[in-house]
């Protein structure tokens, strides 16, 4: 958390508020929360710079500035951004207030994982984080005959493979376990076991879910909130992730939990296979 669903529904809700603003003043409250080129300060980097485009690659948020240079967000387990029309003050779990020209926007994060990045014109293509990203699943050029390619003769579980940043980005648990159960496909089988039948029930469950995520304004438990501090409601329509030892709502039988490759995962013995 938060994943491609959260990431994205950020974006929408945040564009419309920043989008054409000057950034007047920015306070790092905790400075381990903003990486900066060495000798550079965060006024010295982004005062009366403007906003001119908020884009998404994966689970990073990229705020593009007027000279070119790049604030790469990468939100972590609990980072997040709000926007408030009004000046005030943060919380004790706000590390950085970026005031604008209306308004001010705040990056919190609880537990600390997270990380904005400040990127010097013409270095983003350069930046490994980003340019080892697998395509986006919900985009043109992630299409079934790319998928089967990379997971053909794959021994690694599926859920790992669709885990991996560098084969699709943007995918967490909440989501794989999700578009797994969609698929009928049980989370640990070799990701070359699939015939392509499953492949296309798999591919199709992917980008089905996410968007049904991004729909929803993704999904919140504790603390995900998009830009206007409101929760997502995809929680509401989790068939398994998150419910081990309930009954499935397809067929009753007792959700299973496991780990697979060091994750938490939830499926059902009946309907995965």
């Amino acid at each position: 958390m938060p994943e491609l669903p959260e990431v994205e529904t950020i974006r929408r809700t945040l564009a419309p508020h920043i989008l054409g603003q000057t950034i007047k003043k920015v306070r790092v409250v905790w400075p381990g929360a903003f990486v900066l080129p060495a000798k550079m300060t965060p006024a010295r980097a982004l005062r009366g710079r403007a906003v001119v485009s908020l884009n998404r690659r994966g689970k990073y948020l990229l705020l593009g500035l007027d000279d070119g240079s790049t604030i790469v967000a990468h939100f972590r387990m609990t980072g997040s951004f709000v926007f408030y029309p009004r000046p005030r003050a943060g919380s004790k779990h706000t590390h950085v207030i970026i005031s604008l020209t209306a308004g001010q926007l705040h990056y919190t994060d609880q537990r600390k994982f997270g990380r904005l990045q400040f990127v010097p014109a013409g270095e983003l293509a350069a930046l490994a984080c980003l340019n080892k990203l697998g395509p986006e699943p919900i985009a043109e050029d992630f299409d079934l005959e790319y998928f089967a390619k990379k997971l053909d003769n794959k021994k690694s579980a599926i859920k790992a493979a669709l885990l991996d940043q560098t084969i699709i980005c943007g995918l967490g648990n909440i989501y794989a376990d999700e578009a797994l159960f969609r698929a009928g496909i049980l989370p640990f089988r070799p990701a070359g076991s699939l015939k392509l039948s499953e492949l296309f029930l798999l591919y199709d469950a992917v980008r089905v879910t996410l968007r049904e995520g991004i729909e929803s304004g993704g999904t919140t438990f504790r603390d995900y909130k998009d830009a206007d501090g409101h929760s997502g409601s995809f929680q509401n329509r989790l068939r398994v992730y998150g419910r081990g030892g309930l009954p499935c709502l397809n067929c009753g039988r007792a959700l299973t939990k496991i780990k697979v490759s060091g994750r938490a995962s939830v499926y059902c013995a009946d309907c995965q296979h």
